[in-house]
């Protein structure tokens, strides 16, 4: 059996597609389940059990003989939420709990670190271990992300393969539950079809021009392929970055969503809300020599391919992966 948590969430329920669709059947879906459009995204998916988060560890302590590989890609994933307390429990405490388990049953572990433990950058985006205790996310989840990495960094008891990835800026399908932090494409979509054209936030950095704040954008499909990639290499065990490597500016991703849609480019700035404007990142972009060092050579969508098929194939039509 293969856990994965998160399970009905959009980067969990790609996943689980990628599994099925390699004739991975025996899947445990970890999560609350509370949220109806979210399930939605295990529709028609293989799974032979669903358990509640809540209920997981005691179902793990009864079940670790069957199970082969544990994926945690659940966690509290809004970047506007300040309630420390939330991030404590469901991030670090609830991952702290799950190693522990791991380490005890011998289990393989990947889970899902973020992008956000770079805050704004000071420390550069290269995944080395040696920066993780100097950095300064710029929010409680990014604080909560790099509380685990730096935890999981002092355990003399570890898994025999673990493995975290600090995933930059996922797009894709599934993500339809996510309101306001779902991806940009997806706000763009909407606000293309509805209105024909796109508010795209201002710069507040004098660096910066409108529009031209870059983020290192990644597929779903190119996550869950590392995903996959790694459920099978078992080794070279660390804190790895996931993103393409090449950074390209929000202008790029509207211009290329209006593209794939079939309508005339036409682009607003608008003021960033204040609650995000001095916890907002400008830039950030993965050195991914690290994971390429340890085999993995499949080359990733680009923005225009990876937009292109991202609106045509699931955009249009409400699909899901």
């Amino acid at each position: 059996m293969i856990v994965v948590t998160g399970a009905a969430g959009f980067i969990g329920s790609n996943l689980i597609s990628k599994l099925n669709n390699n004739n991975f059947k025996d899947i445990i879906a970890v999560d609350d389940f509370s949220n109806e459009n979210k399930n939605k995204n295990l529709d028609n998916k293989y799974i032979r059990k669903k358990v509640h988060r809540d209920i997981f560890f005691e179902w793990l302590k009864e079940n670790h003989k069957f199970v082969q590989f544990i994926f945690h890609i659940g966690a509290r994933t809004d970047t506007t939420e300040f309630d420390t307390k939330i991030f404590d429990k469901l991030n670090l405490g609830y991952s702290k709990s799950l190693w522990v388990l791991c380490v005890e049953f011998g289990l393989p572990f990947v889970y899902a670190s973020s992008a956000a433990t770079y805050g704004g950058g000071e420390c550069g985006y290269n995944d080395n271990h040696e920066i993780i205790e100097k950095l300064k996310p710029l929010n409680p989840y990014g604080e909560s992300k790099n509380d685990f990495d730096k935890w999981v960094l002092k355990q003399n008891k570890k898994p025999y393969f673990w493995l975290g990835l600090k995933f930059f800026n996922v797009y894709g399908p599934n993500e339809y539950h996510k309101g306001r932090m779902a991806s940009v494409i997806i706000h763009a979509y909407k606000q293309i079809i509805e209105n024909n054209k796109m508010k795209l936030f201002r710069s507040h950095n004098p660096n910066y021009n409108d529009g031209e704040q870059i983020r290192d954008f990644i597929y779903v499909k190119d996550v869950v392929d590392v995903l996959y990639f790694l459920m099978h290499h078992r080794k070279n065990s660390g804190i790895y970055n996931l993103g393409t490597g090449k950074a390209r500016t929000f202008i790029d991703l509207t211009n290329n969503t209006f593209d794939a849609i079939g309508i005339s480019r036409k682009i607003e700035f608008i003021d960033t809300p204040e609650d995000i404007r001095d916890k907002y990142q400008y830039f950030t972009e993965a050195n991914m020599e690290k994971l390429k060092s340890i085999g993995y050579n499949k080359k990733f969508h680009c923005l225009e391919d990876g937009v292109n098929d991202y609106v045509k194939n699931y955009l249009k039509n409400n699909k899901y992966n």
